[in-house]
């Protein structure tokens, strides 16, 4: 691999866009300890300081901008409004006709949409941006922290929207830097900035653990992490890799003198076709009940039972809930993401048919049976792997920054693995071996 990789920089087209990719990594990195005007950076760092304090409550947002968002950076809000501007479209795309017209009209089509996806997301962020600001103001930020109060010292309006504008244009400048890596550099652009996120707090979540530890010094603590979290990239390595590969064999057509087609192929479907999006999609959801406490104030039953049993990760409750929602929304998003009849369709019209399974109607129908068979241990599969930081909690103590949270390692063997696939095929067509073997 370390072959492939010094192969890589000897290739200059390559090597250009590895180097301009860490080019924007640093930019992106530095963007996130720039704290916002009309922020007490002494009293933030002593709230994050204070040992024991720890907000799962924006504990998803922190983690995709690398800590950013309680540090009240520039980039606090991170890649987060971007990527749920990017899932709300794409569930509107099934709703509603006109974008589904959009989508099938190819890249001018898909223009369009990325144009309203970053309408979206100036939205989104101008409202996350508001909330994070009031939340400060409130002390809410920090729950437990003396000086949490007095991270906003000015409360003045003009403040207020200095903030808000300023974070919002930082998700803007996180968006243009992430296209640029696209359109520029290696990989998704948006992907490798989640990935360098979530990377970020590693070193320190892992260090946190030894310190705090009690079995020699830390370090049994610290080697039990260590070993879950290479079992769960190895786990997650191996079900993101597996497949079921649906057998397409395509007719032979005469043209004039000549045979074409009759060749063979085959429809890959994931175990995990719906990836991490249905334990973000879980995660958002059990934060509202939560939020809306936070913000009203309220001390009736009903707000006092949703803090007891929907605040903390460890509960019961919540972690029932937690797996049934990540179950369903892994088969809601299988749905809207795969169409047996269009696949059915196109393949009927190109003259390809599964051996022994009729074209058209009965294809649709055999395909959308084997999704189903294959998304049920894949929801499992995700549904566990999203628990295992609330095992963790519940097991040895550890803390909300676990660093080996299901949501993380996710991401991390997901974005590796597509960007590690695409420096492969750029090697393999200059006849280099490459990273896979």
């Amino acid at each position: 691999m370390l072959t492939a990789f010094a192969q890589a920089f000897k290739t200059p087209d390559l090597r250009k866009k590895l180097l301009f990719t860490l080019g924007i990594i640093v930019l992106f990195r530095l963007g996130s300890h720039i704290p916002v005007p009309g922020v007490s950076y002494k009293n933030v760092q002593i709230c994050v300081d204070q040992p024991g304090n720890s907000n799962g409550l924006f504990g998803l947002v922190n983690l995709f901008s690398g800590g950013a968002l309680l540090q009240i950076t520039i980039f606090a809000l991170g890649i987060m409004p971007y990527i749920t501007a990017s899932i709300i479209l794409q569930l509107l795309t099934v709703v509603i006709p006109k974008l589904e017209n959009l989508k099938k009209e190819g890249q001018s089509g898909t223009a369009k949409i990325t144009q309203y996806t970053r309408y979206l997301t100036v939205a989104l962020a101008i409202l996350q941006g508001t909330g994070l600001v009031a939340t400060a103001r409130s002390g809410a930020l920090f729950q437990g922290c003396q000086v949490a109060s007095q991270i906003v010292p000015d409360r003045s309006i003009f403040t207020t929207v200095v903030m808000v504008i300023t974070m919002t244009a930082g998700t803007c400048v996180v968006m243009w830097l992430g296209e640029l890596v696209t359109d520029r550099g290696i990989g998704n652009g948006m992907s490798i900035l989640m990935f360098i996120s979530i990377a970020a707090g590693f070193v320190s979540a892992l260090w946190g653990i030894k310190v705090q530890g009690k079995i020699a010094g830390g370090w049994v603590e610290f080697g039990v992490v260590i070993l879950v979290g290479l079992a769960m990239v190895a786990l997650v390595v191996f079900v993101e890799q597996a497949q079921r590969r649906i057998p397409v064999q395509y007719a032979k057509r005469m043209i004039g003198r000549r045979a074409y087609g009759g060749t063979s192929t085959y429809i890959p479907l994931k175990v995990n076709q719906a990836g991490v999006i249905p334990v973000i999609f879980a995660s958002s959801l059990l934060y509202i009940p939560a939020l809306i406490v936070q913000f009203s104030g309220s001390t009736a039953g009903w707000a006092t039972w949703i803090s007891k049993h929907f605040v903390k990760g460890d509960h019961p409750y919540y972690i029932a809930a937690y797996f049934l929602l990540i179950v369903f929304f892994a088969f809601f998003y299988v749905a809207i993401s795969f169409n047996p009849e269009e696949v059915a369709d196109n393949m009927k019209k190109y003259g390809g048919f599964i051996p022994g399974i009729r074209a058209g109607r009965p294809t649709a129908e055999y395909l959308s049976y084997v999704l189903n068979r294959i998304t049920w241990p894949g929801s499992l599969y995700l549904g566990l792997i999203a628990l295992v930081p609330t095992m963790a909690l519940a097991g040895f103590g550890a803390n909300q920054n676990f660093p080996f949270g299901g949501t993380s390692i996710l991401i991390i063997v997901g974005v590796g693995l597509e960007t590690v696939k695409q420096i492969e095929s750029q090697l393999q067509q200059r006849n280099y071996e490459g990273f896979l073997r």
